[in-house]
């Protein structure tokens, strides 16, 4: 059975908990048999955007790149699972404003939760200002404004984060019932 396609964005400072939540609700929608790609920054950085830096102007590249890359995806069927800082408001809207069945997911944990965890060590190097236009230290972090799910990952378990966006899925009918 065909499913209809649709764009999950996770949104949320370094560290916040994207890629674990979006991994797992991949995991989820693969087990009731969606078609499914993950469309990590991390991931994406080293292929798709090689090259750009972390300038506004490349920051902005990059999220239209995965923008365009989820569209495409969507609108053939499949669940576009894109877990990226995406800083800047106007450009996630950008990219709202193109997919019909786009979902935004905040993933939001304060700054010094971020920086508790820094399972990178990039809030350190940040701080210590070895890394320049760090998202959250020098270089700012819009919050969506109206997200369709939040997800508060200092306050919630990654299960309940995760049972959050399906939820959200299961109200607009787009996740199959499991079984």
């Amino acid at each position: 059975m065909e499913h209809e396609g649709f764009t999950l964005w996770f949104t949320g400072l370094s560290g916040a908990g994207k890629s674990t939540i979006a991994r797992r609700v991949a995991e989820v929608l693969r087990a009731r048999g969606m078609k499914v790609e993950v469309l990590d920054g991390d991931v994406i950085r080293t292929n798709l955007s090689k090259g750009l830096g972390f300038s506004k102007e490349d920051r902005d590249t990059n999220v239209l790149r995965v923008g365009w890359v989820a569209e495409v995806l969507s609108r053939n069927g499949v669940a576009a699972v894109c877990a990226l800082i995406s800083p800047y408001r106007e450009t996630r809207e950008k990219v709202r404003e193109r997919i019909p069945n786009f979902v935004e997911v905040f993933v939001d944990a304060p700054l010094d939760e971020v920086i508790r965890r820094d399972v990178k060590g990039l809030y350190k190097k940040a701080l210590a200002g070895e890394i320049k236009n760090f998202t959250g230290i020098s270089d700012p972090y819009e919050p969506p404004e109206h997200p369709e799910v939040v997800c508060n990952t200092a306050e919630e378990t990654v299960e309940e984060s995760v049972q959050k966006v399906l939820d959200y899925l299961e109200s607009r009918g787009w996740l199959p019932s499991g079984g």
